[in-house]
């Protein structure tokens, strides 16, 4: 059985950064209380090995710590961001804040803002109960509304004669754009659009289905409750019927590889290299293997 490696796969930029400012903010809070509001990034087992070097995971400004005699608490934004009213509260508490946001997220919230000031009705194509997907609606205002898709669209006559642009959550699909963007075209007086996928998703999913249509199996590794990595296993199950999502090496089933002669591995954005390999390693187990890591 031949095993072969997604390239890109794994953690982006975005999720490296913000692992990376956590990890200084919990060296030099000198005993400060310092946490995230929210998960940093969408990686159970990565939130989980924060805690345990003292970054919390805190849901709301008032469940952090007080600071301690001269030394501030620290907040996290984390990579996905926020509303600025939030910074804007931490701040105002005397709290000291670390912005974590991903640059692409950032350049999808400014976009939205822009569009807003220049008298845009903003769509944002995404999850609504996505926590990217807040931050953006916030900083597009109340002329803005969020989508999952064109079958989401609000109607039209309410649409009649205005000016409409449209963003898309960075994790995203071109496909989920290009049918927003069509059902829309010719409907408004202006229709202007800017994609705000990021580049390292899109990479992703071209690595994910080229591989997908080469092996008999796929493994998609990242948190069930990462949106990218739930895409990167639709784009897989569409091609591979055998893929499959998983967290860790331990939901990993032998049944699934018999008979398989080549098995392919994929992994979501806020998975680390080393959550890869532990599931390239246990699948080695099952047979003698041959990995490949393809570019």
């Amino acid at each position: 059985m031949e095993i072969h490696v997604a390239r890109p796969a794994g953690t982006c930029y975005g999720v490296e950064r913000a692992l990376k400012l956590a990890r200084e903010a919990a060296r030099n809070a000198k005993g400060a209380p310092v946490a995230s509001l929210g998960e940093l990034i969408h990686n159970p087992q990565a939130v989980d090995t924060l805690r345990l070097i003292g970054v919390d995971v805190v849901t709301d400004l008032s469940d952090l710590s007080p600071s301690c005699e001269g030394i501030e608490s620290t907040l996290i934004i984390r990579s996905h961001g926020v509303a600025p009213s939030v910074i804007e509260d931490a701040e105002a508490r005397g709290v000291q804040v670390v912005d974590a946001t991903c640059p692409h997220v950032a350049r999808v919230q400014e976009a939205a803002e822009q569009l807003a000031h220049e008298g845009f009705t903003v769509l944002i194509v995404g999850e609504p109960d996505h926590p990217e997907v807040f931050g953006i609606h916030a900083r597009a205002g109340k002329k803005s509304h969020v989508v999952t898709g064109a079958s989401d669209l609000p109607p039209f006559e309410s649409l009649s004669g205005e000016r409409v642009g449209v963003v898309i959550q960075t994790t995203q699909t071109a496909e989920a754009l290009n049918e927003v963007v069509e059902e829309l075209r010719d409907k408004v007086a202006e229709l202007r659009v800017v994609n705000t996928i990021c580049s390292a998703t899109t990479r992703r999913q071209q690595a994910t289905e080229a591989l997908a249509h080469q092996v008999d199996v796929m493994v998609v590794v990242g948190g069930h409750n990462s949106g990218n990595t739930r895409r990167l296993y639709e784009i897989s199950k569409e091609v591979c019927p055998h893929s499959y999502h998983i967290e860790t090496s331990a939901e990993l089933e032998d049944a699934w590889f018999d008979g398989a002669e080549k098995v392919g591995i994929t992994a979501g954005a806020s998975t680390p290299e080393d959550q890869l390999q532990s599931v390239v390693a246990r699948i080695g187990e099952i047979d003698e293997v041959k990995v490949d890591d393809c570019e």
